[in-house]
């Protein structure tokens, strides 16, 4: 009798990654985020992006999830811990939702909350992820082609100038007050490619700065000494108090163009929301340099008590004695 023949063999179902369902899954909330706000925006809750930008909606998102398969690709050892993780999450929903929600409409239409967007955005945001320490992680997780890039020298060398301390100080600082000059902040209100460069400038100057001020790291591994951190947040925080006083006690109404497009409280009156919008100016950021000098204090410490610990295991018990000249010099 003739052999039966071997069946066919199936060709095995391709399998789909799990990093390209992500993808997909992302492009297709942005693209269906994008329709609502273009045709029923009214309709859209306030979590809901009242303008939609594609480059927002992509950074935080694609960074977020790049971060989390980073900490999972990382060893246990090398992992961030759970607040830090926290911290990164925060600090990063905390910039989307005053850009990508209802919040941004508030931001278009009353000064004092143009103030809050900025100060999350320059200020809180950029802080809770540079505490985080985030780089390592989003690096792992990043494709491999982007990770080159972002390593480029190029532009690994124009992070190095911004992150030199003076000019980072005087960017930190004279950014806020550009945007605040009342002819160039109307431009920007009036114009959505100047208000989307406003806004950039302010998240990526403010993740610059807080990065180099609340570097764990001891020098040199960190570009300044814990000394030169703890002198950049006092440094900073003292022309945000000056200006956001000139701001509040000033007569003049500087920035009565917000009437033109309508206030959201229009019962406020323009110079009370002056006044409160340089408060916000003035209190929040010398709050948050306070905080930002004692986490550098605190990072010394913890530098310091390394070093200790490493001295006392390589030099045996007779070393296990904290030296006071190690703080007074």
């Amino acid at each position: 009798m003739p052999q039966a023949q071997p069946a066919a063999a199936l060709p095995a179902p391709r399998r789909i990654r799990p990093a390209a369902a992500v993808y997909t899954l992302i492009a297709a909330a942005g693209a269906l985020l994008w329709w609502l706000s273009r045709t029923h925006v009214a309709r859209l809750p306030v979590w809901a992006p009242w303008d939609f930008s594609w480059v927002e909606f992509l950074a935080a998102w694609l960074t977020l999830f790049w971060y989390v398969r980073g900490v999972l690709r990382l060893a246990p050892e090398d992992r961030p811990s759970r607040w830090r993780s926290l911290a990164f999450v925060a600090g990063l929903l905390a910039i989307y939702a005053v850009l990508e929600t209802r919040f941004e409409y508030f931001a278009e239409h009353q000064f004092f909350f143009n103030r809050l967007q900025h100060v999350t955005m320059h200020h809180l945001g950029p802080m809770l992820i540079a505490l985080a320490w985030p780089g390592a992680a989003i690096l792992t997780g990043m494709p491999r082609r982007l990770r080159r890039a972002v390593r480029h020298p190029i532009l690994v060398g124009i992070v190095n100038i911004l992150q030199q301390p003076a000019l980072a100080a005087i960017l930190f600082v004279g950014l806020i007050f550009f945007w605040l000059v009342p002819s160039i902040h109307f431009a920007a209100m009036i114009d959505p490619r100047l208000y989307a460069i406003m806004n950039w400038s302010m998240v990526v100057d403010g993740i610059l700065f807080w990065c180099l001020v609340l570097d764990p790291r001891p020098n040199p591994a960190a570009r300044t000494s814990f000394g030169a951190r703890a002198a950049l947040t006092m440094v900073v925080m003292f022309p945000q108090i000056v200006g956001g006083a000139m701001i509040v006690f000033n007569p003049h109404d500087l920035y009565g163009f917000y009437d033109l497009c309508g206030r959201i409280y229009p019962g406020l009156g323009a110079h009370y929301d002056q006044a409160i919008g340089g408060l916000i100016v003035w209190i929040p950021p010398a709050m948050m340099s306070i905080v930002a000098l004692l986490l550098v204090l605190n990072a010394l410490r913890r530098a310091e008590e390394k070093q200790f610990a490493e001295l006392a295991e390589s030099d045996g018990p007779a070393r296990r004695v904290v030296d006071s000249r190690a703080w007074t010099g």
